[in-house]
């Protein structure tokens, strides 16, 4: 099979195509490898890319709409996973075209290929944001997303709307995937355990946003992934049940889906830090904070339907995952053990 993987250089993408070209498919990595953060770690995830077999790359802009055309003609993928977007809550406040042309454009540019040559399944990243000022817990795929809080989860929730336009127009597979905090080795140095990481060892303070009062539904990078692919496998489809006078916005008359992947557990961010002070040996100084703006309280996903419908639910623990990462980052950044870069 033939994968089409846009954000091929980026955190979940490199992973994404790790674990599918290590059961023999076929990867077309797509990146742009922007400068958003550290363009040296896309390259150094791209390097572990490019040495297997299996593994093209193509270095485009999603948001050209000439050359993602052309990029499907010439690849034919079986399967997309559209994982390319501007991310980040707080950088929407700064810069909001870049998530307009990534996050919109782009991904009509990866629809209208879609629609041309008629790929088995599409799959795409959405996000927990999209909950927005939704309070009920656990976050449910069955509950509406209409009041979001930052533009970032506008576009991501418009790409939900898009997509299931287009399944009921052109009877497209699509499934949209609620991605909740993804941490672990090779992350993105704009999260929280990547910042806090490098700022303990470097005997700096570390920001807590709303006094350290956050919920977060932390999920491990590699649960993440297993999600994307047995989701990928399984395909969209139409549900019978579908009740235009009672819609459940997960499902369609079209074969359309949305699930959260998340670790149904949330956990205290003070408990998080808590036990990367443990596995650093270091304990942190802290700058307790408000809330920033496009933030919220807490997430929690709900992975029912996850369950149910695709049999899988994420179960790596904090603990095993703050491990790897720091593993990581200390063989990555060269830390020695004075805590020395």
């Amino acid at each position: 099979m033939r994968v089409l993987i846009t954000g091929a250089a980026g955190f979940i993408g490199s992973f994404t195509c790790h674990r599918l070209l290590d059961r023999s498919d076929e990867v077309v990595g797509v990146d742009n490898l922007n400068d958003y953060y550290d363009v040296g770690l896309k390259e150094a995830r791209l390097v572990r890319l490019q040495e297997r077999a299996g593994f093209t790359f193509e270095r485009a802009d999603i948001d050209d709409s000439t050359t993602v055309a052309a990029l499907f003609r010439e690849h034919r993928p079986n399967r997309v996973v559209h994982l390319a977007a501007q991310a980040g809550v707080r950088y929407s406040l700064e810069n909001p075209q870049a998530y307009i042309d990534a996050n919109i454009t782009g991904f009509l540019n990866v629809l209208e290929s879609v629609r041309d040559l008629g790929t088995d399944h599409l799959v795409y990243a959405s996000t927990s944001s999209v909950y927005g000022a939704n309070t009920k817990m656990p976050f449910s795929v069955h509950d509406a997303v209409d009041h979001p809080v930052s533009l970032y989860a506008a576009t991501k929730k418009c790409n939900e709307l898009m997509a299931h336009t287009y399944s009921h127009l052109f009877g497209i597979p699509c499934t949209g995937l609620r991605f909740f905090t993804v941490y672990g080795p090779w992350g993105r140095p704009d999260m929280a355990l990547f910042k806090f990481t490098r700022q303990i060892l470097a005997g700096e303070p570390i920001d807590v946003f709303n006094y350290g009062y956050h919920k977060r539904d932390f999920t491990y990078i590699d649960d993440i992934v297993e999600g994307i692919v047995r989701v990928l496998d399984k395909g969209a489809v139409a549900n019978p049940d579908w009740d235009g006078s009672d819609p459940d916005p997960a499902s369609s008359s079209a074969p359309y889906r949305i699930y959260n992947i998340g670790s149904n557990n949330p956990i205290d961010l003070m408990r998080y830090i808590e036990v990367l002070e443990e596995t650093l040996g270091i304990e942190a100084k802290t700058n307790l904070l408000p809330m920033q703006p496009g933030d919220v309280p807490d997430t929690y996903a709900d992975v029912d339907d996850l369950v149910q419908e695709v049999g899988y639910k994420p179960d790596t623990p904090i603990e095993v995952g703050i491990h790897n990462f720091v593993s990581w980052y200390k063989t990555y950044y060269q830390v020695d053990a004075a805590h020395n870069v």
